[in-house]
């Protein structure tokens, strides 16, 4: 890719993070697919990459590149743990109340309680472990991550921001 392009990297992640939340809350709301802790933490992970991309979009050059690509970076990372954390471990328990994503959204962050149509897990683990189109929703999620680190190092690896 050319050098120039680290601001289409940030704008397509942004808007993927974006559309990824929309979907979660399509299958939601018109699906009745209803979420556990972890799949309300990946979007609270998915909507912050989309506001650290929508940051480097502002602020441009090198040190903008460089700082967004890596929180970016670093939020995929963790949106990749959380969602493999969430097929291999958490999908097996009953009850997944009072886990580490339990304990972010409602503890920490309390988004939950201010956005509770968007953020409050109405599922156990085990109930929302469901798939789509024969694969499980977690991977559809764990795929958006990779695409977003994948992303977040192109953009860290530009010379340039156009």
């Amino acid at each position: 890719m050319r050098s120039g392009s680290a601001g289409k990297l940030l704008g397509f992640t942004a808007v993927m993070c974006v559309t990824a939340v929309g979907a979660a809350l399509v299958s939601q709301y018109m699906f009745d697919m209803q979420p556990c802790p972890w799949c309300v933490l990946q979007r609270v992970i998915f909507l912050t990459i989309a506001i650290v991309c929508v940051i480097g979009l502002l602020w441009r050059g090198a040190l903008g590149r460089l700082v967004t690509g890596s929180l970016a970076l670093v939020l995929a990372l963790c949106g990749v743990a959380a969602a493999l954390w969430q097929h291999f471990q958490a999908a097996a328990s009953e009850s997944c109340n009072l886990t580490l994503a339990d304990k972010i959204v409602s503890g920490v962050l309390h988004l939950d309680s201010a956005w509770p149509d968007v953020f409050s897990a109405r599922a156990s683990c085990s109930e929302a472990a469901v798939n789509l189109l024969g694969v499980p929703y977690d991977f559809w999620g764990l795929a958006l991550f990779v695409i977003s680190a994948v992303t977040a190092a192109m953009v860290i690896q530009r010379r340039r921001y156009r």
